[in-house]
C-alpha cells in the first residue's frame, strides 16, 4: 500500500472528536467543510475502511477511527512539543516548560515560587495549563504537559512525583455560623447546607468522595462556581459553605469574616505534589522547581 496517512489526517480526527461535527471542526482547523470531508474520503478510499459513520449530526468512529484517533492522542503532542522546542531552540531559548495545574486553588501557591523559579532559568518558555474538567496527569503521560501539580497522584511506571506540601481540606463557613463553635463536622451536618464547590465531578471532589459519599449523604443543595474570589464572597454573605485548602482560605481571612472546621474527626489531609515524566527527572530546571516548591509553604 503506498503512503498515505499525513500528519493533517490524525489532526482532523482529533478534532472531529473533540468538535463534535465536521463543521465545528473545519472551523476551528480553519479549513472548508468540504475540503476537510474531501481529505478523509480520499484517505478512507486508499486504506480501504470507513474510518466513521454518521449518526444524525454526530459521527461515530469505527474501529479503524479509533484506531486512528488513539495514534493522533500519541504522536500529534510529541511533534507539536518537538515543535515548540526546536522554536524555542531557534531563538536561542533553553526551551518550553508547560505546567499543567490539576488542583484549582494550587494556582494562589504556584504564583508564589513562579516568579523565582522564572528569574533563575529566564531563557526557559513557562506556560500554565489550568482549566476545570482537566485531567492534567493524563496530559502529562501524552506530553501535553511538562510537569503537574496535583493533590492525588496515581502510582505509574511512567511518571514520578515529589510530595512537597502538606494541608488539610477544611469546610469553610461565615464566623457566625452555627458550626463554628464546633472542632469538627460530621457528613450529616451538611444535610441542611448549601454546598458551594468548583464545578469539578464529585469523584474530583474531596468533600464528596472522601466524606459525603461514603457515609451516603448528600448537601441539601449544590452551588457551583468558578472564581475563588467571588465563591469565598459568598460563603462570606452567608450564602452557603464550601471546602476549600485550609491554607487557601488564609489568604482571605483578613478580608472576609470566614472560619473553617475540619470535615470529620480525623480531618481530611493531603500532600501537593510535583509530577513529571521519568525520563525528565533528572532535567535541573526540574530539580529546581521542585526545590522550590518544597520551600514554600502552602
Amino acid at each position: 500500500m503506498p503512503q498515505c496517512l499525513e500528519r493533517s489526517h490524525l489532526q482532523i480526527i482529533r478534532e472531529v472528536v473533540k468538535q463534535g461535527t465536521l463543521t465545528a471542526a473545519a472551523d476551528a482547523l480553519c479549513l472548508s467543510q468540504s475540503a476537510l470531508s474531501h481529505a478523509m474520503t480520499k484517505l478512507e478510499d486508499r486504506v480501504g475502511v470507513p474510518l466513521w459513520q454518521k449518526q444524525g449530526r454526530h459521527l461515530q468512529l469505527t474501529d479503524a477511527g479509533k484506531h486512528l484517533l488513539e495514534l493522533s492522542n500519541q504522536v500529534l503532542p510529541l511533534m507539536e512539543k518537538a515543535e515548540l522546542q526546536l522554536e524555542a531552540w531557534s531563538k536561542g531559548d533553553l526551551g518550553q516548560l508547560r505546567i499543567g495545574v490539576e488542583c484549582y486553588p494550587c494556582y494562589h501557591w504556584l504564583q508564589r515560587f513562579l516568579v523565582p523559579f522564572m528569574n533563575r532559568w529566564p531563557n526557559l518558555n513557562v506556560d500554565i495549563k489550568q482549566r476545570f474538567q482537566f485531567c492534567a496527569v493524563e496530559a502529562l503521560k501524552r506530553h501535553e504537559v511538562d510537569v503537574v501539580i496535583t493533590p492525588d497522584p496515581p502510582k505509574s511506571s511512567q511518571l514520578v512525583f515529589w510530595p512537597v506540601n502538606e494541608y488539610e481540606q477544611v469546610l469553610v463557613t461565615h464566623t457566625s455560623h452555627r458550626f463554628v463553635e464546633r472542632t469538627y463536622i460530621d457528613p450529616e451536618a451538611l444535610a441542611t447546607e448549601t454546598l458551594i464547590t468548583y464545578p469539578l465531578e464529585p469523584d474530583r471532589l474531596d468533600v464528596f468522595h472522601r466524606f459525603l459519599l461514603p457515609a451516603d449523604r448528600q448537601p441539601q443543595a449544590h452551588m457551583e462556581i468558578e472564581n475563588t474570589d467571588f465563591l469565598l464572597e459568598l460563603v462570606a454573605q452567608g450564602r452557603g459553605v464550601a471546602a476549600l485548602p485550609k491554607w487557601l482560605v488564609g489568604y482571605y481571612k483578613d478580608k472576609l469574616p470566614l472560619a473553617t472546621i475540619s470535615l470529620g474527626e480525623q480531618g481530611i489531609h493531603k500532600e501537593l505534589c510535583l509530577g513529571v515524566r521519568v525520563e525528565d527527572q533528572s532535567l535541573p530546571y526540574l530539580s529546581h522547581l521542585v526545590q522550590l516548591a518544597s520551600e514554600v509553604p502552602a
